[in-house]
């Protein structure tokens, strides 16, 4: 998937589903292109993924024509720019809490022409400089920027986060955002489900696609989440599906074995 083609479907409300990359071996980016999913988010806020990884990892989703979309660490300008010149197609932005800063960081991603401040550079993305032109005035311009909200200042300034033509799409963060409200992990908490419950008005309000990670692999809270309009979804990540089905084998060897 091209990030025209993401940009095009946040923009239309239309479901995507993705997953999550903590791992760095690229045979486990392959698998997960494999299974289907439209988009393959490569997490270096809370992985030891490098610089250098995430390129390779890059190349194998994109190659795999599936769209290769990065979680930068912090609100980072060359980490981003070094990321969009490897070839990013997607960035989520960790903690974004005010609309200053979704306006900073969209200027990171976009060259002066544009009306940003993004370096120009020759890397994977500009195809080694053999498509410069065509990347600087039309690939650059459709790459998504997705926000993460997960603190209750986020939920507090939602309004003018959401309200700024640059967001394309919006991340509920859970485990941050429930560690926020003094309740980590708990996402039946009313003061989280309160809180998931504003966030989610005020993207219909705004028209931008709300989207949420759910790491547990749960197929009933992934249609419960799709049920209620989530349009952008992570479906786990790759250390919980093996984490997932490696314990459940055992549990039902060690059940079979004492019978």
């Amino acid at each position: 998937m091209s990030s025209l083609k993401l940009k095009n479907k946040l923009q239309n409300h239309q479901f995507t589903l993705g997953s999550w990359i903590s791992l760095a071996h690229p045979s486990i980016a392959e698998i997960l292109c494999d299974a289907g999913f439209d988009w393959l988010t490569i997490d270096l806020e809370h992985s030891s993924i490098s610089l250098r990884e995430a390129e390779d990892l890059i190349r194998v989703i994109d190659l795999k024509d599936v769209c290769p979309i990065v979680r930068v660490s912090s609100h980072n300008e060359s980490q981003i720019k070094r990321l969009l010149d490897a070839g990013a197609k997607g960035i989520i932005v960790p903690n974004i809490c005010s609309s200053k800063e979704v306006k900073l960081i969209h200027s990171w991603m976009h060259y002066p022409q544009h009306g940003g401040n993004r370096g120009v550079g020759l890397s994977r993305a500009q195809k080694y400089g053999n498509s410069f032109s065509s990347y600087m005035n039309t690939v650059s311009n459709e790459i998504p920027l997705i926000v993460q909200i997960e603190s209750t200042k986020a939920v507090e300034n939602i309004e003018s986060i959401l309200s700024c033509n640059e967001v394309d799409a919006l991340m509920i963060g859970p485990y941050d955002l429930s560690s926020s409200l003094g309740v980590p992990g708990d996402f039946n908490h009313p003061k989280y489900l309160e809180a998931v419950s504003t966030v989610r008005d005020c993207a219909i309000k705004y028209s931008k696609a709300f989207g949420i990670h759910l790491v547990e692999p749960d197929l009933e809270k992934l249609e419960a989440e799709k049920k209620n309009g989530a349009k952008f979804i992570a479906y786990s990540v790759d250390f919980k599906f093996l984490d997932c089905e490696a314990r459940k084998a055992v549990s039902l060897f060690k059940a079979l074995k004492d019978l």
